[in-house]
């Protein structure tokens, strides 16, 4: 007798005491049976539909820090596509993107004066190039804010190339990208956004901090469905999950950072365990390094840090990427996530643009994570459809060299960017540059 064959049950009869009777059989059927049935079958199709679609893998390139190089980027996957007969979906970068739209931008540019360029940016803002992959950033500690300001909430910033704002979630044919601006300051963690633009060499840091808000709505997100995080800082911790004995041979000044557990973002690692992403992609600590985290109900975490831009360096990689939750029929366009938009409509009342703290809810006191009617208010209020437009239109004066220094002047840095605008209508909620300046906001009336 074989190991299998000794755990067999025997065979009932069926034609003795054990056979169902013949009468049972003839009971009628329910109306409830009947269309539970029914959904039965309904499911079964569908599944079989599903395993008729063929899932696609995505090709992303996941750049570092971009210091402005955005042409030498651009040619690196031009000659990966070439060499490798391939076609890159999508592009995500990690920061330091320098959107520097011409010299009036550069005195918002946290950088010692040597390091202003103009770099290669303003010709895709001004039209004379166009980005050849859809590229989306988060910002790091190098950025031009004064222009990055206008998009709190995230937005095109040249054709083809969108920036998440502070903090944002979007999806790409199925793919869920989340992305967190900026660096922790413990001092300015708690503030709320208070900057105005023109930033003083204060505030020209200060925006870069990334604050509990932020933090706080992306805790929010379901845990274990977002397929890629990108934000500039690691999460603290993570360079445990990794080889950290080849990371200090290659940057030893770490070594008393990671062995006080400093080396990292705080409120980054609690965003790591709490929603538990497949993917996360980091820079501004210029050196590739990978790690794989096990989270304690098994879920894993790819994490993977790319160094600058420079000749050399490892700063760019593509990876095959396979969506948690893929479309049936992709669109090839951006769209906005609706778990996200549900969450910047629960949370704006906790908007704070003051320089003291910002008081969040404890996680025992309330959950904002979107339930059954936050979904149905969204999908009726953008009637659906979540395809991002295309709108972009310049904000701001166009580079144009040797014609010196273009003056700009404050309320034309104030000026309302339209794709913040229509966001805000669309969803009720606040420009924090408005509430900052007491700008009444024109609501729609059936909202």
């Amino acid at each position: 007798m074989t190991r299998f064959a000794k755990h067999k049950k025997p065979r009932k009869d069926k034609t003795g005491e054990d056979a169902t009777p013949w009468e049972a059989l003839k009971k009628p059927v329910t109306e409830e049976e009947d269309q539970r049935k029914a959904q039965k079958r309904l499911e079964k199709k569908r599944k079989r539909e599903l395993k008729k679609i063929i899932i696609k893998k995505m090709k992303i390139a996941i750049e570092g820090c971009c210091h402005g190089e955005l042409d030498r980027i651009y040619e690196t996957i031009n000659q990966i596509e070439n060499e490798q007969k391939i076609k890159i979906d999508l592009l995500l970068i990690c920061g330091d993107f320098q959107a520097v739209r011409n010299e009036h931008d550069l005195l918002s540019m946290a950088v010692p004066p040597k390091y202003r360029s103009m770099q290669d940016f303003w010709r895709y803002y001004s039209g004379e190039k166009r980005a050849p992959v859809l590229t989306i950033f988060i910002g790091g500690n190098h950025e031009s804010s004064d222009f990055l300001l206008e998009l709190p909430y995230g937005g095109w910033v040249a054709p083809n190339i969108f920036y998440m704002g502070y903090a944002n979630v979007v999806n790409y044919n199925g793919l869920r990208i989340g992305g967190l601006s900026g660096i922790y300051k413990a001092h300015d963690y708690h503030s709320g956004h208070h900057e105005l633009p023109p930033l003083d060499d204060k505030t020209a840091r200060s925006i870069y901090h990334i604050r509990s808000l932020d933090v706080f709505r992306t805790k929010q997100l379901q845990q274990g469905k977002l397929d890629i995080m990108i934000s500039h800082d690691w999460p603290r911790g993570v360079v445990w999950y990794g080889d950290t004995q080849r990371l200090l041979q290659r940057k030893q000044y770490f070594q008393q950072d990671i062995y006080s557990n400093q080396l990292g973002s705080e409120p980054l690692e609690e965003v790591l365990l709490q929603v538990q992403p497949k993917y996360w992609f980091s820079a501004h600590l210029h050196v590739k390094f990978a790690a794989l985290v096990e989270h304690t109900n098994g879920n894993l975490t790819h994490f993977l840090a790319l160094d600058k831009c420079l000749p050399g360096r490892d700063f760019l990689q593509v990876l095959d990427v396979e969506p948690i939750s893929p479309t049936p029929s992709p669109s090839n366009r951006l769209c906005l996530d609706p778990e996200w938009l549900c969450i910047l409509s629960k949370t704006d009342h906790l908007l704070h643009v003051q320089r003291t703290n910002t008081f969040l809810p404890s996680a025992s006191q309330n959950s904002f994570s979107p339930q059954e009617d936050d979904y149905r208010k969204i999908h009726d209020d953008f009637s659906n459809t979540f395809e991002i437009p295309e709108v972009f239109e310049p904000t701001g004066p166009i580079y144009k060299p040797g014609t010196g220094n273009i003056p700009v002047d404050v309320e034309q840095l104030r000026k309302n960017n339209p794709q913040t605008e229509l966001l805000c209508l669309m969803l009720g909620i606040r420009n924090p540059i408005d509430v900052i300046l007491n700008r009444k906001i024109q609501l729609d009336q059936t909202n």
